[in-house]
């Protein structure tokens, strides 16, 4: 099964192809227009900066193909600061323009809060997401971030962490979902994700908030 791992420059990829791997996928590195439209899903890794990350995607002409992705109605999976490309502005570095594919603003933690958010933390599990299939609310995932999403649609959260704010963790709207944490990097937990990722993709992808 044939997974497009978007290459915009934006952290080590590693991981989240190797991860992928794990999971029993195909996952091929390429930011070609064509290659990318015919995968069965495609993934948005990232680690880095909000406006870098928008400014690569331009750069490397990937943002049309994510739309016509998502509008395909491709299952798509945004990891980290791919998940925060999915929002339609950050207030990292004076206010970014984002993907605007779902309603948020991401914004860093409160003051006096430890930045970055690194290490194990758990999750709250809200909706009963086929991405969330096996793995109850207090599992441990892996996180590395210092903003994170607000001002969402209810309906897309679901999965929220608490780190001295609740924040989202999980995010889907139709075949788009988002994670801020490292799936990759989650172990035990973190290959569960990927799988059950790859079977909704067999399925067909998921067509409800």
């Amino acid at each position: 099964m044939k997974v497009a791992v978007i290459d915009y420059n934006m952290g080590n990829l590693a991981s989240v192809m190797q991860g992928l791997k794990e999971a029993g996928l195909e996952p091929v590195l390429t930011r070609g227009r064509e290659m990318i439209l015919s995968a069965q899903a495609v993934v948005l890794p990232g680690v880095g900066a909000f406006a870098k990350g928008m400014e690569n995607l331009e750069k490397y002409r990937l943002i049309s193909t994510i739309y016509e992705v998502c509008e395909r109605g491709t299952p798509f999976l945004g990891i980290c600061l791919g998940m925060q490309l999915l929002f339609e502005e950050s207030e990292e570095h004076g206010l970014q323009q984002g993907l605007g594919l779902m309603q948020g603003r991401i914004v860093r933690f409160p003051p006096g809060q430890k930045v970055p958010h690194m290490g194990w933390n758990t999750l709250k599990v809200r909706d009963p997401h086929p991405y969330l299939k096996g793995i109850p609310s207090g599992s441990y995932v892996y996180f590395v971030h210092s903003y994170y999403a607000t001002e969402c649609d209810f309906r897309n959260i679901m999965a929220t962490t608490n780190y001295g704010v609740e924040f989202p963790a999980m995010v889907c709207l139709n075949n788009i979902v988002g994670v801020q944490f490292h799936p990759e990097k989650s172990n035990r937990v973190g290959l569960k994700l990927l799988k059950n990722f790859g079977e909704m993709v067999r399925d067909g992808g998921y067509t409800g908030y």
